[in-house]
């Protein structure tokens, strides 16, 4: 079993192609594109953490659409969630439900929000911390610039991730902890 983490997946929303330049001509080709590269590391096995922003479609063609998906579904909450989680049909989903959560993955401890939190739990500690919600905007940079101060200030990686589907490394398929983490520190 693997754990992955994947986040903005946006399905249903056309106009996400242009503000991501999303490499693909339509919404219908998008995502049908997600759900292949989701059933093509993910199996019915291995858990996924989705970091919100889970579809723009209504709750029935929402469902239908997750429930192609392989595996064993999380949710950290995303902005453009609250609506669709109104419906059982959302709700059933999923097995957990959040807007934050502290797991660890072998020995890591890992900060799960759809939200970048720039002082999160144990930054100090070497723990990681995982969101989205910034896409790849001018937000994201501005994360980017933070953990740049806070390793200057205090000589210490601060090792927050943008896990966004569109994020060069995550290329629209969910990652595990390892493959984030080897892209990001060469570990």
């Amino acid at each position: 079993m693997s754990t992955f983490f994947i986040s903005d997946m946006h399905f249903g929303h056309a106009n996400v192609l242009a503000y991501d330049n999303r490499p693909f001509s339509n919404i219908a080709e998008h995502d049908n594109a997600l759900i292949e590269r989701w059933n093509s590391v993910v199996t019915n096995n291995d858990d996924v953490w989705i970091l919100g922003d889970i579809s723009w479609y209504g709750p029935q063609t929402t469902a239908q659409i997750y429930s192609q998906l392989n595996g064993t579904k999380r949710l950290c909450i995303g902005n453009h969630d609250k609506k669709l989680l109104k419906d059982s049909r959302i709700q059933d989903l999923f097995v957990e439900i959040v807007p934050y959560k502290e797991i660890a993955v072998g020995s890591i401890g890992v900060v799960l929000c759809h939200y970048p939190i720039p002082c999160f739990n144990h930054h100090y500690h070497g723990w990681v911390h995982l969101y989205g919600h910034v896409h790849n905007s001018f937000e994201a940079n501005m994360c980017e610039h933070f953990k740049y101060e806070m390793e200057t200030l205090y000589e210490k990686p601060c090792r927050m991730y943008n896990v966004g589907c569109m994020m060069p490394e995550i290329s629209y398929t969910p990652r595990t902890l390892e493959q984030i983490l080897r892209a990001h520190e060469g570990i």
